[in-house]
């Protein structure tokens, strides 16, 4: 368990020189440790073990293209790109820079403190997700760093940045003793110059003109006895090894799940690092649209769907997600310039959506989806564009249950309703529909959340995920036509999966979504 996971600065060189006049140097804050590797760790290197920022890498989602700055050995950039993003690692010390790039796509040199080698390094490139991992408590200056980059951010693109927290109860129990001793890694750590709070951190997130969405934390509960879990299991020839160790493993599958749920409720005292996930404001623009439809044998419908989307939206790409096996609806669609992607044989309602959601994410800007049957008027597709173009929503719920609409059996109104008052009660959101067929989202949400489509009901997940986390949800009540053909709806795998999902977001970002607004 190591003072500093993610950071992994690997050599001694990576601390670089003291700035003149560092506090470091003073006698004022006390005895500390020399500024030089401890005796059991081998030389050339500076920490004695090295882990993955499990709370960074949980809230990545699924970013087609990171730049991970300050990537040390590789650690978290290797976790996220287990997402199947690209991944880009930027790191001045050569040893740590060598085998990060045994492990990422790409690894540039370049001082993250200079503007001119930052410019040389990326050029005009731009990333969907930027990692600042236990790096800018290394700088001089951790707002400019931070500053430095943001011009590489796509738009609405996201940052997540960790931070140790010197608020920690540790530190606070060695300040009532007088003690305030550096140590050769941790929130004390002898190469670090800035020390922050979570008051402190947010504000330096928000300073660079940032939206803050969500925080997160490690726990300071079992680190706080590393030194003496060290000094038990041994630091190995390898800084990886202890997190390749059953007694490890175990921890993180037994221990952790309940450090976490403790630390989150008194996060200023009991957590190890703040990690801030934030993102570039939206701002209002035109953007690449995409209208989506779960399609299985629609033949009688496909072909006059698909012509009241153009209507609607002369633009957009259309993408059908189709596990048709008796007709030929994706032949249909196809000719009419539909892009398809066949899931056959047929998964189901969650592995279909999580497929067209992901798919659409990855090359336009705005979703929006809606059922091949006509139940949900595809006219309604303009004003979910302007709300999320123009008013700046990040998810549009189209909700038919405000009333109960004439073509829905009364057994599905009740259930419907039952289930948003459940969601209401659980999570504090205030929906009337967690079911509904038509939806916009905007892409950059879409990929900010890792959503499991196993299963039935995951327009729970992508309706209470985003309302949780930060991001503007609105809801809209809209019409419910009668259906063409016939339903495909799992009545009983709906009804378990509803009941699973909800209870499975129940850890997922903050009860009282404060941004969901109903119209």
């Amino acid at each position: 368990m190591n003072a500093e996971p993610g950071r992994a600065r690997g050599d001694v060189e990576a601390r670089g020189p003291r700035p003149p006049g560092d506090p470091r140097d003073e006698d004022t804050a006390g005895p500390r440790a020399p500024l030089r590797a401890p005796a059991e760790v081998p030389a050339g290197r500076k920490y004695a073990v090295e882990e993955v920022n499990r709370a960074l890498v949980a809230v990545v989602g699924r970013p087609r293209t990171v730049l991970d700055v300050g990537c040390g050995i590789g650690l978290n950039g290797a976790a996220v790109k287990r997402t199947g993003a690209r991944v880009t690692g930027i790191e001045i010390a050569p040893a740590s820079r060598a085998r990060a790039g045994e492990a990422l796509d790409e690894v540039l040199a370049a001082d993250i403190t200079s503007d001119a080698a930052v410019r040389e390094a990326l050029g005009d490139r731009r990333f969907d997700l930027i990692l600042f991992a236990d790096v800018l408590e290394h700088t001089a200056d951790p707002l400019a760093v931070l500053c430095r980059f943001l011009p590489h951010l796509e738009e609405d693109g996201h940052v997540i940045v960790s931070l140790p927290n010197v608020a920690a109860w540790p530190v606070r129990l060695g300040l009532l003793a007088g003690r305030f001793d550096y140590a050769p890694s941790g929130i004390l750590d002898d190469s670090h110059l800035r020390f922050f709070t979570r008051a402190s951190a947010l504000r330096l997130v928000e300073r660079a003109g940032l939206e803050v969405l969500r925080v997160e934390q490690n726990p300071m509960l079992v680190r706080a006895a590393k030194e003496l879990i060290l000094s038990g299991l041994g630091a190995g020839d390898d800084p990886t090894d202890l997190a390749r160790s059953l007694p490890y493993k175990a921890y993180h599958a037994l221990v952790r799940p309940l450090e976490d749920v403790v630390a989150s409720r008194a996060p200023g005292l009991l957590a190890f690092q703040h990690v801030i996930v934030a993102r570039k404001p939206p701002r209002p623009r035109r953007m690449r649209l995409t209208v989506g439809m779960l399609t299985m044998d629609e033949e009688e419908s496909v072909g006059a769907m698909i012509g009241e989307i153009r209507k609607a939206a002369p633009d957009a790409e259309i993408l059908c997600v189709d596990s048709s096996t008796k007709d030929r609806t994706p032949e249909i669609a196809a000719s009419l310039g539909a892009r398809v992607l066949r899931q056959v044989p047929p998964r189901g309602h969650g592995p279909a959506m999580e497929l067209l959601m992901y798919s659409a994410a990855a090359r336009s800007e705005l979703l929006i989806y809606l059922d091949c049957d006509f139940t949900y008027p595809a006219e309604n597709i303009p004003v979910l564009r302007r709300l999320v173009e123009e008013e700046g929503a990040d998810v549009v719920n189209c909700a038919r249950t405000r009333s109960r609409p004439a073509a829905m059996p009364v057994p599905n109104y009740l259930a419907n309703r039952a289930f948003a008052a459940m969601a209401h009660a659980m999570h504090g959101i205030p929906t009337s529909d967690v079911h509904s067929g038509m939806r916009a989202y905007r892409c950059s949400v879409i990929r900010a959340f890792d959503f499991d489509g196993e299963g039935d009901a995951l327009p729970i997940d992508t309706l209470l995920f985003p309302a949780k986390c930060g991001y503007r949800v609105v809801e809209m009540p809209i019409d419910y036509n009668e259906r063409v053909g016939t339903s495909k709806l799992r009545k009983l795998a709906g009804t378990v999966w509803t009941m699973i999902r909800l209870l499975r977001a129940l850890p997922v970002g903050d009860r009282l979504g404060d941004r969901y607004e109903r119209r």
